[in-house]
């Protein structure tokens, strides 16, 4: 026979004996329901520099879908595989590497 759980009335997180109560509590209950109604203050957090640097670069970025041959994606994913870095970086730079040749023809 299961412990019966604290009662979740919506304003307040109820107490708990043990941590397994606590986590059958959050499993059944929602998370986002109680950070909406304001029942967790949000923390600040420091982060590492090269982190908040690496976040603030991809939100530069957007993602797009290509549809490529088969044969070119493995073609660049062996060429990839000797330069020892990911098949998408690479493509990547391809295409930044065209656009400055492009760019720099003043075609």
């Amino acid at each position: 026979m299961s412990k019966k759980l604290p009662e979740f009335k919506g304003d307040e997180i109820p107490e708990f004996a043990t941590e397994e109560e606590a986590a059958e509590f959050f499993a059944s209950y929602s998370f986002a329901e109680a950070m909406e109604k304001g029942l967790f203050e949000p923390e600040e957090v420091e982060l590492d520099p090269e982190l908040a640097a690496k976040i603030r670069e991809r939100a530069r970025t957007k993602q797009v879908t290509l549809r490529l041959r088969v044969s070119q994606i493995e073609a660049a994913k062996e060429i990839a595989r000797k330069k020892d870095i990911p098949y998408q970086t690479l493509i990547r730079s391809w295409i930044a590497e065209a656009i400055r040749r492009e760019q720099g023809s003043g075609a």
